[in-house]
């Protein structure tokens, strides 16, 4: 198990929700409930979006400096899950330290939705963001996602966001 400091690894395994922290050896259940947020049925079929999610896995579950993988296990299935990763910029007036967490692919498998797992995955990652003194998390959200955000302290931002599909 990785320790950042934050109080959620400390919880015991228990046969009903266990919040802990993602290992190694969940990248092949976690590629399986990502490819929920795709809405995509066939969880078998080796895409190359799936590829290259299995190696980044692989390359930063083990650096909770720099990534946080909160799971939500019940019965030793993997039924939740999101992903907190820090991105350097330059200090500016709206991100003094240059440090900010980027909040994603936060998913509660259809069967144990509206438990209150996502807001427990949510809460890890604010919880690790403040751990390693980054400035503010940013997120895109579903409209079904909004409320969990918004419980937690999120609030809506108004700057347009552009990109480039490389």
């Amino acid at each position: 198990m990785i320790h950042s400091g934050c109080k959620h690894d400390a919880m015991p395994p228990s046969h009903g929700p266990h919040l802990r922290t993602a290992t190694h050896d969940d990248g092949p259940q976690l590629l399986r409930l990502w490819t929920l947020l795709f809405d995509e049925d066939d969880a078998t079929r080796d895409e190359p979006w799936r590829r290259h999610a299995r190696t980044w896995f692989a390359e930063f579950v083990g650096d909770p400096h720099v990534v946080r993988f909160p799971v939500i296990e019940v019965d030793g299935q993997i039924v939740s899950t999101g992903i907190g990763a820090l991105e350097l910029g330059v200090p500016n007036p709206y991100c003094p330290r240059g440090r900010t967490v980027r909040l994603a692919n936060v998913i509660t498998h259809p069967e144990h939705r509206r438990k209150g797992y996502a807001t427990l995955v949510v809460g890890d990652v604010t919880d690790w963001a403040r751990s390693i003194d980054a400035d503010r998390i940013d997120l895109s959200a579903s409209p079904e996602g909004q409320s969990i955000y918004k419980r937690a302290g999120f609030v809506a931002t108004t700057a347009p966001r552009l990109k480039l599909v490389l």
